[in-house]
């Protein structure tokens, strides 16, 4: 804490300390006018800077804001699978905000997602943590970069929109600490987001807002965080707790009840001042640098922010099907069907809802795309819902969900009259949005019913996908292509042209599986949950670590996407073939571009453990990269894969653990496309500690040196050898049938040496 801090500090009432630890409005902090503490501004908005306007009438979240660029929400800009490309548009986020005055951006959302019927998934980055953590990080620093925060979200294991504020998560630690917490671990050490937000749930019977040992032991203790916690909106229990446990900031403002609730606790002794003081001094330390950082003429080019959300667009969306119908030829006659053509579907509701300084429309840019060769026809096919749920979402039937026999026709008379058919599908607002989760992955039955009829009149047929999370697909047959566009932001309809027409060669990759039906999902049976509770009984197994352990083919594979080009992976290598478990190796994999047009490649490294004594997955993503590689070029690539890209999360020594043993590196383009292979030996110390009593198994005393060593000597080495394998499963108090030898005082002794 700096020394003026501590003294500004020493010099506040005890009211006025506790004042500061509470929001003044919705977007302010506390200012204190008598000490000079100014009040800084945060806003919504992990895609775009979401101010909101201060001359309307203001609602729960749909307060009209003003307007600013709106890029591809988390789940699209996770499948660029490019921490770079997450960097620049940190970076651009970060002049937005200092144009608008605004010194805190919340954001970004980096919860799992565990379920693909959580609503909010759009804004969240994928199924595995070390994805979602690096791109965080990406995003972080470029924000930062500018002088203005972040907002780390939603801390932790907040994965569904069901009984949010209330809801219990009950989930052990392994898990928590592999595959729950490693996305928030990795960006506050690899970037230092100025603020971390709790989350409204419980966690294991404790709600975070009051959670000490995640808030302080850990996110602090363990990971050195040295920036301020706040509270999500609403999400604060009880508020001199939540100060007790490391909760600096409640927003919006928790008004007076608030303020009394510490005062009260400190005069009791309940909540000592000197924990109040840390809390005021973490939120004045980031109030004086966004303070320092404000720029008053700052301003951005709105053009060139588009330009750069077209460009962003571009290289999220995911060709997940193509028999050749794609790149379309600017030639002939091409049909484009859906009312997603005209009004796409570019973003989600809720608190991150921006209100986009312009807005490109599919079919106006495949029209220009497409040029004068090209006759384009346009159907609407469907009806959307005049109002746009951007404020928990409304509840109503959508009309999409409804069948418009007319428009029906219309559509595959159409498709029937051209030579290539583009039909633009999705989910409506109101499927998908903050606030609640959706219940099946089912497209509306009014674009089934659509697509059905179109493809009995056409073989040609191209689907543009505008959606949060993924859907089922019993129509993927009857399709040619299949283009997955997520919500691709303002710019989304050029970005869409771009790739249609081979302007830009696709090169997203699913940051998340889709499964053929929601019953395959491992969650299925426990989400969301019931009587306030949500368990987590999957445990570690979920998204591909689950489908490949069960071995349950997907939809679309983790990691998968195609592009126009092809891809040879033709070499890998390591630095070493043996490293102790707290050494490196340093991996190198040599791609190369098979095809006839420039593309790009992200090159996927897993690592499995051939021989564990604890459960884990076949294999696990530790590091990527994407290439850029022109026809016939060929290019190496490294990694540096440490201690934990072997470890697992050890309850008993409560520590990073790498069991000694041969480990797999495999490199690939997806995780089910992993052609290259290495393996190293990792030496390691640790064993797996046991406590033996007389009920342990025969078999698990034999597992152990000493223990085979000692009944050995006693019965024989020849005798323990012969025993078949239901002795082995026996317990130890049953052994005198087998060696006499060992009755109840022996057993003991036996035990005693053992646990030694």
């Amino acid at each position: 804490m700096r020394k003026d801090i501590e003294k500004l500090i020493s010099e506040m009432t005890l009211e006025e300390k506790a004042g500061l630890c509470s929001g003044i409005d919705s977007w302010h902090t506390m200012p204190v006018n008598r000490l000079q503490i100014p009040s800084i501004m945060m806003t919504d908005g992990p895609h775009g800077v979401r101010k909101e306007r201060d001359d309307t009438e203001k609602g729960l979240l749909s307060t009209p804001s003003y307007p600013a660029t709106c890029f591809p929400t988390a789940s699209a800009l996770a499948c660029s699978w490019d921490t770079e490309l997450m960097r620049k548009l940190g970076e651009t986020l970060g002049d937005e905000c200092l144009a608008s005055g605004v010194s805190i951006l919340l954001g970004p959302g980096v919860n799992i997602k565990r379920s693909p019927l959580c609503g909010r998934n759009f804004e969240y980055y994928s199924e595995d943590p070390f994805l979602a953590g690096k791109l965080a990080a990406g995003l972080i620093n470029g924000v930062q970069s500018k002088g203005v925060g972040t907002s780390l979200k939603h801390f932790a294991a907040n994965n569904q929109e069901t009984q949010r504020l209330t809801t219990d998560t009950i989930v052990d630690e392994r898990t928590l600490r592999e595959i729950y917490l490693t996305n928030f671990e990795i960006p506050v050490k690899e970037a230092r987001p100025w603020t971390v937000m709790c989350a409204y749930n419980k966690l294991n019977g404790e709600y975070c807002s009051e959670n000490k040992r995640l808030l302080t032991d850990i996110l602090r203790g363990e990971w050195g965080f040295d920036g301020f916690v706040m509270s999500d909106w609403g999400a604060v229990n009880e508020r001199d707790d939540g100060v007790l446990a490391g909760l600096d900031l409640e927003m919006p403002s928790g008004g007076e009840d608030s303020l009394n609730k510490i005062v009260a606790a400190v005069k009791s002794g309940k909540l000592p001042e000197s924990t109040l003081d840390a809390a005021v001094g973490h939120i004045l330390e980031k109030v004086f640098e966004g303070t320092e950082n404000i720029r008053k003429n700052a301003a951005y080019d709105k053009q060139e922010h588009h330009e750069l959300a077209r460009s962003i667009a571009g290289e999220c969306m995911v060709l997940l099907k193509n028999d050749g119908v794609l790149p379309l030829e600017r030639k002939g006659t091409l049909a484009v069907i859906g009312a997603f053509a005209e009004k796409p579907r570019f973003q989600g509701g809720g608190s991150s809802h921006i209100t986009p300084t312009v807005l490109s429309i599919p079919l106006d840019e495949i029209k220009k795309s497409a040029g004068g060769g090209v006759t384009v026809t346009y159907c609407e096919g469907y009806r959307l819902d005049e109002e746009q749920a951007d404020d928990f979402g409304t509840g109503f039937e959508s009309l999409s969900d409804i069948p418009d026999e007319k428009l029906i026709a219309e559509a595959a008379e159409a498709a029937a009259k051209a030579d290539k058919t583009v039909v633009f599908l999705g989910l409506p607002d109101i499927f998908e949005s903050e606030g609640y989760d959706r219940t099946h992955m089912r497209l509306p039955l009014g674009q089934l019913e659509l697509l059905d009829a179109v493809a009995k009149k056409s073989k040609n047929i191209v689907v543009v996908l505008m959606n949060g999370s993924p859907v089922e697909m019993p129509w993927l047959e009857s399709v040619n292509g299949v283009l997955e566009a997520y919500l691709g932001g303002q710019a989304v309809g050029g970005a869409v042209a771009d790739i249609l027409f081979g302007d830009v060669n696709p090169s997203g990759k699913l940051a998340e599986t889709f499964p053929m039906k929601i019953s395959d999902n491992p969650s299925y049976l426990y989400f969301p949950g019931m009587r306030n509770k949500a368990e987590y009984r999957e445990g570690i197994f979920i998204g591909y670590r689950y489908y490949e352990k069960k071995q349950i083919a997907p939809l679309f594979p983790f990691g998968f996407g195609l592009s126009y080009t092809t891809f040879a992976y033709t070499g890998i290598e390591t630095d070493c073939n043996e490293i102790d478990d707290d050494g490196a190796v340093t991996v190198k994999v040599t791609v190369k571009n098979t095809g006839r047009v420039a593309g790009k490649e992200t090159v996927q490294v897993y690592v499995r453990d051939v021989l564990s004594t604890v459960p884990r997955p076949e294999k696990e993503l530790k590091g990527f990269t994407k290439v850029s590689l022109e026809p016939g070029e060929e290019k190496t690539v490294s990694f540096a894969l440490g201690k934990r890209a072997f470890a697992f999360w050890d309850e008993e020594t409560n520590d990073w653990q790498v069991e000694a043993g041969e480990f797999e590196i495999l490199a690939g383009g997806s995780s089910a496309e992993t052609p290259l292979r290495k393996t190293v030996i990792v030496n390691s110390s640790y064993v797996k500690k046991v406590h033996f009593t007389r009920n342990s198994t025969i078999g698990d005393v034999l597992a152990d040196t000493v223990g085979y060593g000692i009944l050995a000597e006693i019965a024989g080495e020849e005798l323990i050898k012969s025993l078949p394998p239901f002795v082995l499963q026996l317990p130890l108090r049953s052994i005198h049938m087998h060696m006499p030898e060992m009755n109840d005082e022996a057993i003991a002794g036996l035990t005693d040496v053992l646990n030694s």
